[in-house]
């Protein structure tokens, strides 16, 4: 017995990506702007260095990708309780896991690896509520 192959719908994961986006605003805004540049050495010529819209660009392109994965690693109908637990568990485990991993080889303070592995725990969960919850 064949099975047809699960491709995801492209609005919900483009959607999921830009909400991504729309929770780092906040994350490295006005929520964790001051202590998250302190502690990753970021100053304000650094910020200014480089293209922006080449820096949000490719950041939107690998947050398009990482929800295209997600949604293919869920399946078509995932249930509410997989969608949140399966992004919670990825964000901290899988991506906070190689964080944390990274930020121990590097030196860098525990509070540079909460802030951004925590931004990324929730940056899946999101995925997992919109695409569970997006019929």
């Amino acid at each position: 017995m064949e099975t047809a192959a699960f491709s995801p719908s492209l609005v919900k994961v483009l959607v999921a990506a830009l909400s991504s986006f729309v929770l780092g605003g906040l994350w490295y805004g006005p929520l964790f702007a001051r202590p998250w540049r302190r502690l990753a050495g970021l100053t304000d010529e650094r910020l200014k260095a480089g293209s922006p819209a080449k820096i949000f660009g490719l950041s939107y392109l690998v947050a398009f990708v990482q929800a295209w994965v997600f949604a293919m690693f869920l399946g078509p109908r995932p249930s509410l309780a997989l969608g949140l637990g399966a992004g919670f568990s990825a964000g901290l485990c899988w991506v906070g896991g190689a964080l944390a991993i990274n930020d121990l080889f590097e030196r860098r303070q525990v509070a540079l690896w909460a802030i951004n592995a925590s931004y990324q725990t929730l940056a899946f969960t999101l995925f997992g509520l919109i695409l569970a919850l997006w019929p």
